[in-house]
């Protein structure tokens, strides 16, 4: 029986970003190409058979991304992006978080099942200036590809666009056991995928480019590398992309049609290896996918595209035959059942611009939209309100979570659809129906990861509770953040300069 490959994007073309009128489409930057960043991994400070330590520092940096002067950019543990982190699944990791920045930050562990809301590290876990959290947590989900990223609500968009995103690698004995290229930054290599505009002077100014459906800049970056390549030496080549993008959606194809193997997705490994040439990924989605060189000789180029915008050459050199054949089966997930009884939990995800809103309500840090019991599993349907004509396709992401996708509109969701996802993108009159189960307790937030819209109020908050063990929690104000930043950038609390949510005023200059 012949292999199915895809040729086509899986998304709604009516629901590309391209829809919006203030699309801006990607351009090559007129400079020389550069060698692909691996991002490094970042060493434990300690580690035992049981335990880890890490340290975890948010610091300002400059980087020679393009000719002329140096960008001034944010980091972890590195000037821009950061070193990247491995956690094993099953070891009780200890993170010492340290901020180095001139304002508060929080960190927030997208993909991870972890409690919150202070471990989770979103709007309620501020870390101050020159100050340091401790956090604790022990993994107990499969291998995956997950992402640190700055949270601090409504300032989400403006520090990711600053640099403070980077890469976390989960492993598990699991994974370990499948034929997969894993020799990290020769055949296994991660690829985040960001868009940025540079000022005269080379730097990002993103209170200039500020747009309320999202910033797009016209320069791809590729783990911070400006035109890069990368010299492939083994036939096989793994990739791990994430899209950390602010607003852009990445459709992403070989320029000879070279197919890709999806291999996993945001919550893991997929049960079964999907093929295709066209990959779209949505904000906040991340794809594991394998490359076969095979067809290639030493000599050959083979550039990855967006659209019509080459962003990173794979430059082929001597390998040696690679016969390796994935099975058809890759590994089993979690079959949760829907809990009896449980009524099915309804979302719509309204408007654009800075009308954005989830039931017809701006996020409110102190207000608990939603709750759910702890182990229990729920369905949740997710509606784009959206006109198809003029609206826009919505990635909607829940916090502490791996969720499963049940239908689009009734129907079966896409061919890479069935693994464990986080991120899910819903398209202008669309319903998708989701399997939601959370393992740890806490209040988490739910929201749209266009991040301009959710730092514009497209979000909300669930408390997930064990009626064994009931909890108070104590949630961060906005009057605590606003008055925080005024005193941090020495101005008056009437003139802090932030996006549009309930219980604040709004954009001020």
């Amino acid at each position: 029986m012949e292999e199915k490959i895809y040729t086509d994007y899986f998304y709604d073309p009516n629901g590309f970003d391209t829809q919006d009128a203030a699309y801006k489409p990607l351009k090559q930057y007129p400079c020389a190409p550069s060698p692909l960043n691996i991002p490094a991994l970042l060493q434990p400070d300690k580690e035992t058979a049981s335990d880890v330590y890490y340290t975890v520092t948010a610091q300002a940096g400059e980087v020679q991304l393009v000719p002329g002067p140096k960008t001034k950019t944010w980091g972890y543990n590195a000037p821009l992006l950061g070193k990247f982190l491995v956690f094993k699944r099953g070891q009780h990791t200890h993170i010492t978080l340290r901020n180095e920045l001139p304002e508060l930050t929080t960190f927030h562990w997208h993909g991870a099942d972890v409690p919150g809301p202070i471990t989770d590290g979103g709007c309620h876990a501020p870390v101050y200036p020159h100050q340091e959290r401790k956090i604790d947590f022990t993994l107990e989900q499969p291998a995956c590809f997950m992402w640190l990223h700055a949270h601090p609500c409504p300032l989400t968009a403006e520090q990711v666009y600053k640099g403070l995103a980077t890469g976390v690698i989960v492993r598990d004995d699991v994974e370990a056991q499948l034929p997969f290229p894993r020799n990290y930054g020769v055949d296994d290599i991660p690829l985040v995928l960001q868009d940025r505009n540079f000022t005269a002077d080379n730097q990002w100014d993103y209170q200039r480019d500020y747009d309320p459906d999202g910033v797009l800049g016209e320069t791809p970056l590729i783990n911070g590398t400006v035109n890069p390549y990368f010299d492939v030496t083994t036939q096989r080549v793994r990739l791990r992309i994430l899209n950390g993008s602010n607003r852009r959606e990445w459709r992403l194809h070989f320029s000879d049609d070279t197919v890709m193997t999806q291999i996993g997705s945001d919550g893991g490994i997929m049960p079964a290896p999907v093929k295709m040439t066209k990959l779209m990924l949505a904000c906040a989605e991340r794809a594991e996918v394998i490359i076969d060189f095979g067809h290639h000789q030493p000599g050959d180029t083979v550039t990855l595209y967006s659209d019509d915008t080459p962003i990173l050459e794979f430059r082929i050199h001597d390998y040696a035959p690679d016969h390796t054949v994935l099975p058809d089966h890759l590994v089993d997930i979690p079959a949760y059942h829907v809990t009896p009884g449980t009524p099915v939990r309804k979302f719509t995800l309204d408007g654009t611009d800075d009308k954005v809103m989830i039931n017809g309500k701006k996020f409110n840090m102190t207000r608990i939209d939603e709750r759910q019991q702890l182990n229990t599993t729920e369905y949740w349907e997710i509606t784009n309100t959206n006109s198809c004509h003029n609206g826009m396709g919505h990635p909607f992401h829940v916090h502490s979570t791996q969720f499963e996708i049940v239908s689009r509109n009734g129907h079966a969701p896409n061919p890479n659809e069935h693994g464990l996802k986080d991120t899910v993108q819903v398209n202008p009159q669309e319903t998708v129906r989701l399997k939601v189960h959370f393992t740890c307790p806490g209040v988490f937030m739910y929201h749209c990861h266009i991040i301009e819209h959710e730092d514009g109020g497209m979000m909300g908050q669930i408390e997930v509770f064990d009626p064994e063990h009931p909890r108070t929690y104590e949630l961060m104000n906005m009057k605590t953040l606003v008055d925080a930043l005024a005193t941090e950038r020495g101005v008056k609390p009437e003139e802090v300069w932030m996006p549009d949510m309930e219980g604040h005023g709004g954009c001020t200059m």
